[in-house]
């Protein structure tokens, strides 16, 4: 398998307070990865480096082969918006914009124009059993409707990586499943990799792989990157 992004020996702190302490880990493109572990071990701070949201302290992130950790923020802001998607706990929706609008957002920030991006927008409704709420705003949509229109802006543009950060810890047990659902099957479908942060093992066993992130730290089983 080709790897699509890496970690090695990352590690970083917020101020005197270590959250890395030389995580490794190695995520085959394609793959569906659960990065499980108690609160404050680090786990969504390892999944930030990685998506280049944070630098790490030391360390190296590699996507593709190149060093995202080396890249300014002007690439990695371009990074994140060409090539990555990213689903939140609680949705994160814009509230001004009308659902449609909110999945399209990725592709208007892209460059494509809007009556395309709706179109493209338009086409996640039905496939997520959203069908009549392009024109609801996210005061109007229910927490698994909302969770679900944040997951077709992930995935609307075809990301290569999928980062989801808890995206079912808002949503009731039934309503977390459908999501997860959701996600696994459109990811599958886009070849989309993807790297799921969650301290729930039902939530992880929709992984093809998890990993224990404890004091900074990812514990085996893990492929570590020599």
């Amino acid at each position: 398998m080709t790897v699509a992004i890496e970690a090695r020996n990352a590690m970083f702190s917020f101020g005197k307070t270590p959250a890395l302490r030389g995580a490794s880990i190695a995520v085959d493109a394609g793959e569906i990865l659960a990065i499980m572990g108690p609160s404050g071990s680090g786990k969504s701070t390892l999944l930030h480096c990685l998506a280049g949201i944070l630098v790490p302290d030391s360390g190296e992130i590699l996507f593709g082969g190149a060093r995202v950790d080396s890249m300014s923020e002007t690439e990695r802001s371009s990074l994140r918006r060409d090539r990555f998607g990213f689903v939140f706990q609680f949705g994160q929706l814009v509230p001004e914009l009308t659902a449609a609008e909110n999945v399209a957002l990725p592709l208007l920030l892209n460059g494509v124009r809007r009556t395309e991006a709706l179109r493209k927008a338009h086409g996640w409704f039905e496939r997520l059993g959203l069908d009549g709420m392009e024109q609801r705003r996210s005061g109007e949509l229910s927490g698994g409707q909302a969770q679900r229109v944040a997951l077709a802006r992930g995935l609307v543009a075809g990301p290569e990586v999928l980062f989801a950060d808890e995206p079912t810890g808002a949503l009731d047990s039934l309503t977390g499943e459908q999501v997860m659902d959701l996600l696994v099957a459109a990811a599958r479908e886009q070849g989309t990799t993807v790297i799921l942060v969650t301290h729930e093992p039902r939530v992880a066993a929709y992984a093809d792989r998890e990993v224990i992130v404890r004091d900074g730290r990812v514990n085996a089983p893990d492929r570590v990157a020599s």
